[in-house]
């Protein structure tokens, strides 16, 4: 039997010799690799390959189970380039490429004398990409423009590389960068590119450095022509005695501008920037790459910031008084000015040509900065430049006069004090602009009042603080009236000031005794008693503070019971501050010292003689029950069950005496407190309809002495559940034929929100006659479509659901009739045959019924009567009737 290698309709007829020769030419191609890995059993698989692998090339060897099978057929995508031997190699035949193709789906069959025995099986070729696509930019060359100052980082051109290569894989992860820039003399980098998205844009050197060629400012409205250069050309020089057309001087302005106005990056550029693209991030000694130049023309940016400007205050000048002046970069743009701060005072304005004009004085005092914004508009109102903020800064000049911060500035210095020690400071302060000469304030004693020789006091030129030049005494002059300038350079004021020499507190306080002895408090006594009053002097000047006394307590005051009161006399109070309690504090020994504001001459201390002390006994009383809490309240749902605890009420007798609590005020019987242990039950249903808030007053009382009790409030506030349903406020109706108005259904809810309103309203059953809509979340309306042949009472169930869902199907009678013109049902004549209605038809029943029974009752009577024989007249038989 011949071998043979079919693929697809087409088999190839090899020899046996030849088929041996093919098997180790597969196998050298391998690589050495071990053939076993690829083999595999006869099923749908998915294999890899890598592009661009040299042919012939194994792939794979499929291993059948069938003995009778001689050969194999592959179809479908890719048979062309692949194969399969009779063996069950699978085989490259051409190099594969990602690009064209990046999968194949090949079916393959095993056959037994061409008779397909096994499969057919599905196996997937993936194509692996290898990076063997280098990137390229979409342009050779790119052109640019770019304006003077542009901001650092702000791209205002782009260059774009593509690669052919798996773009989920590193082998098309591009990266740029700036190869070089030319001209470069200074080795200075004026442009940069970002690396991700190529992106070009000015470095900081860039933003400074870059400067447009040379030319002639046009004015607004000027046309850029060469009549308007001639006369441009005329102003500034001398006129020509010979033609402009021969004049060199004209020519070489004339090539320039004409250079200039019609710019051509590509054949005249100003820098050539060659970039370049990478693959792999360009973070691989094997990475592919591609180049470009950009060619950049530096385009005259004349939208420049002529700020800060600095204006003087209080300037007197011609107003409105040109300032600075912006000019775009388009020749006919429309200029506007804004403030930034959008404050109500605005003293600025800006003409067609671009003059900012300010229109009256500024004060630097009022406002020192201002934040002018320039618009540059077209004639639609579009921005052709970008928005521009100018400050302008008000200079200070000086206008204000210093100003004493006091009237009087009043001090106060000891007698003996060495010499440079401080009185104090005069302050004064001057509304021009800190830091500068104008606001630079210098003090001066003009007078001393009385004068002494040597002069009392000095005062720092660049401060103001005053110091004593020698030790004053109190008995030579107590008060001393200085006159102090306050100058800057161009004005200047007097402060007045004041300096009281006061005594030195050489003497201490004294009390009249160091021992009070002790004093006893009932346990009740109200906060603000005065224990005792007592009393201290102080040999120092009166009225002075070495003289003037304070009291306060400094030991023995646990939890400060106790507090003290003192006066201007040497007067204190010891006064109860909080209540006493015998259980904890029994007694007080407290200490009272005496102390002045000023503080003692130097070497002297507080003795024993400031010091007193007094003890305070705390008798024992029998005291009302106190509870925890100063105030109760709970708040529960109303349908909370009965029996539950609401609250359980503490309280205890200062003394451990026995308690017991009882409740009052429960108008509705809702409530109970367990006597001993003060739990607060329900029990009964509570109902928040019926009261949503109450009040009830819980007593703490002593057993053995009831009489000694406390009362609490308990506050309840019932919290509303959905447990009532809408019901109708009316039930019956009537709608007149001729009118047909509708009938208002209106309806009401007990409950609050969120169980109650907006109600839903909705017949129980659809009905051809009737129609109900909502008018609101109470109201609807029902309406009569068809008019009844006759009148007719109708009932009609309505649902009425409230916001949580909640109601019932409720009927609803309406009569329909032909109405008066009152607007009452009308009732014919011969239909109006007497009727009893229900209550007079009972009573007529019960009448005969009881007729019944008493007639009855005679004949009974009557009948035993007569079985006694007793002889009856006729009268009396009348008698007996009646």
């Amino acid at each position: 039997m011949r071998d043979s290698l079919e693929l697809s309709t087409k088999t190839v007829i090899m020899t046996p010799m030849m088929h041996l020769l093919f098997l180790p030419l597969l196998f050298s191609i391998a690589g050495g690799k071990d053939l076993e890995e690829k083999k595999g059993p006869f099923e749908n698989t998915g294999l890899d390959v890598p592009e661009g692998t040299p042919v012939p090339f194994p792939i794979h060897q499929f291993q059948v189970t069938h003995p009778g099978v001689n050969n194999f057929r592959v179809s479908g995508e890719g048979k062309e380039t692949i194969k399969i031997s009779r063996d069950g190699w699978l085989y490259l035949e051409k190099p594969l490429d990602w690009s064209l193709d990046n999968h194949y789906i090949i079916m393959v069959e095993a056959l037994a004398d061409d008779e397909v025995v096994e499969g057919p099986i599905y196996v997937t070729i993936n194509v692996l990409d290898v990076n063997n696509h280098a990137p390229y930019f979409n342009q050779s060359d790119y052109t640019a423009v770019v304006r003077e100052n542009t901001a650092t980082g702000v791209p205002f051109t782009r260059v774009f590389a593509l690669d052919q290569d798996n773009p989920d894989t590193p082998n098309a992860e591009l990266r740029y960068s700036l190869v070089s820039q030319i001209p470069n003399k200074h080795g200075i980098l004026l442009f940069q590119i970002n690396p991700n998205t190529g992106e070009i844009s000015t470095t900081k050197e860039g933003e400074r450095m870059l400067k447009a060629r040379e030319g002639i400012q046009y004015s607004r409205g000027e046309e850029r022509s060469i009549d308007t250069l001639k006369t441009k050309f005329a102003d500034y020089c001398e006129v020509p005695k010979i033609p402009y057309e021969k004049n060199p001087f004209f020519t070489c302005v004339e090539r320039a501008e004409m250079r200039r106005i019609i710019m051509d990056p590509l054949e005249d550029p100003d820098y050539t920037l060659l970039v370049r693209v990478q693959d792999l991030r360009g973070a691989s000694e094997t990475a592919l790459s591609g180049n470009a130049r950009v060619h950049i023309v530096v385009q005259q940016n004349l939208w420049v910031n002529p700020g800060p400007i600095t204006v003087k205050e209080n300037l007197v000048e011609t107003y409105p008084l040109t300032i600075a002046k912006v000019q775009s970069n388009e020749p006919d743009a429309i200029y506007t000015l804004v403030q930034k701060e959008r404050q109500l005072r605005f003293p600025f304005q800006i003409t067609k040509d671009g003059d900012i004009l300010l229109t009256e004085m500024l004060d630097r005092e009022e406002k020192d900065m201002y934040i002018l914004v320039v618009f540059a508009l077209d004639n639609d109102g579009r921005e052709v430049d970008p928005p521009m903020e100018i400050q302008v800064l008000v200079e200070d000049v000086n206008d204000e006069v210093p100003v004493c911060e006091n009237e009087e500035s009043v001090f106060e210095v000891q007698e003996d004090e060495p010499v440079g020690s401080l009185v104090g400071q005069l302050l004064a302060h001057d509304d021009d602009e800190a830091g500068t000469l104008n606001s630079q304030l210098t003090y001066t004693i003009l007078s001393q009042n009385p004068p002494t020789t040597p002069n009392a006091f000095s005062i720092d030129a660049a401060s103001g603080r005053i110091q004593t030049l020698r030790a004053l005494q109190r008995k030579d002059q107590q008060v001393y009236n200085l006159t102090v300038t306050v100058k800057d350079p161009a004005f200047k004021t007097v402060c007045k000031v004041i300096i009281s020499v006061i005594d030195v507190n050489n003497e201490m306080p004294v009390f009249e005794k160091n021992d009070y002895g002790n004093h006893t408090l009932a346990e009740d006594t109200p906060v603000g008693h005065t224990v005792l009053t007592f009393r201290a002097t102080d040999a120092d000047e009166p009225g002075s503070g070495s003289s003037l006394i304070k009291f306060h307590i400094s030991a023995g005051n646990d939890g400060d019971v106790f507090t003290v009161e003192s006066d201007r006399d040497g007067v204190g109070h010891l006064v109860l501050a909080m209540p006493l309690d015998f259980e904890s504090s029994p007694n007080y020994e407290l200490q009272i010292d005496a102390r002045n504001p000023e503080p003692l001459m130097k070497g002297l201390e507080y003795g024993a003689e400031s010091t007193a002390f007094v003890s305070v006994s705390v008798t024992d009383v029998d005291e009302a029950p106190e509870f925890s809490l100063d105030t109760l309240h709970v708040i529960v749902p109303e349908n909370i069950t009965k029996g539950s605890v609401l609250l359980a009420v503490e309280a205890k007798d200062p003394e451990g005496k026995e308690i017991s609590f009882k409740l009052d005020g429960d108008t509705q019987g809702w409530l109970e407190i367990d006597p001993a242990t003060g739990q607060i039950k329900t029990k009964d249903k509570l109902d928040r309809e019926t009261l949503e808030t109450f009040e009830v007053t819980v007593t703490a009382f002593e057993k053995e002495n009831p009489e000694k009790f406390s009362e609490r409030v308990l506050s309840v506030r019932l919290l509303d559940v959905n447990d009532n349903l809408p019901k109708m406020t009316h039930t019956q109706a009537f709608i007149c034929v001729k009118t047909l108005k509708p009938v208002i259904i209106k309806a009401h809810d007990t409950d609050n929100a969120p169980f109650s309103q907006p109600f839903t309203f909705s017949l129980g059953k659809k009905s051809p006659n009737w129609d109900l809509q909502s008018i609101d979340g109470t109201t609807a309306k029902l309406t009569l479509k068809k008019i009844p042949i006759e009148d007719k009472t109708f009932s009609l169930p309505i649902t009425i659901k409230d916001n949580a869902g909640m109601g019932v199907a409720q009927l609803f009678e309406v009569r329909v009739c032909n109405c008066t013109e009152l607007g009452y049902c009308y009732i014919a004549p011969a239909e109006s045959n007497f009727r009893l209605g229900m209550g007079p038809t009972i009573g007529i029943l019960a009448g005969v019924l009881g007729f019944c029974i008493v007639a009855f009752i005679i004949v009974i009577r009557r009948k035993n009567k007569g079985g006694k024989k007793k002889e009856v007249t006729g009268e009396e038989e009348r008698s007996n009737m009646m």
